[in-house]
């Protein structure tokens, strides 16, 4: 090995780089994610700090954009509730301003659509049950996903799904 590779390899600020970089190749990251990722690698507060400013200013860090396609996704595929795509968020590292503005972007009746989507397949799987059974699996299903109880009897009662 030469010299100036020696160097490279040595230089922290570069390490700390290839370190983050390859943590975002599989998905988006939160600059939270990334610096508990980079001092578990063993990496100082300062060069961690460090890189994770250099990749906000080159764009490949912006927990903005993150947790708008985090919500995003979560809703799509999870049909999870805003309590519950706030608390992931929170878990990643993401300020609560930004989660803030980012639930700000799901409105009333995008989250009782979810709710109700996600209950019209949970009602689908368990139609040939008794009706109390039925209630009890959706309600307890919807909660699950964090939906509140206001919500989730305005689902049941849209399915007509009653205890009894």
């Amino acid at each position: 090995m030469s010299t100036s590779n020696l160097e490279v390899e040595s230089d922290p600020y570069e390490v700390a780089e290839t370190i983050a970089l390859i943590a975002l190749a599989p998905r988006a990251k939160s600059r939270g994610e990334l610096f508990a990722h980079l001092k578990k690698r063993g990496i100082s507060d300062d060069v961690a700090n460090a890189v994770l400013y250099r990749l906000q200013e080159r764009g490949y860090v912006n927990d903005a954009e993150f947790a708008r396609a985090w919500s995003e996704s979560r809703q799509r595929a999870k049909r999870l509730s805003k309590r519950v795509i706030a608390s992931e968020l929170r878990e990643k590292g993401v300020a609560s301003e930004i989660i803030e503005n980012t639930l700000a972007e799901i409105n009333e009746s995008d989250e009782f659509e979810n709710a109700l989507h996600f209950a019209e397949r949970k009602l689908k799987a368990s139609s040939r049950l008794e009706p109390e059974v039925i209630y009890r699996r959706v309600h307890s299903a919807l909660a699950r996903k964090g939906f509140s109880l206001d919500l989730i009897s305005r689902v049941l009662r849209e399915l007509e799904i009653s205890p009894r």
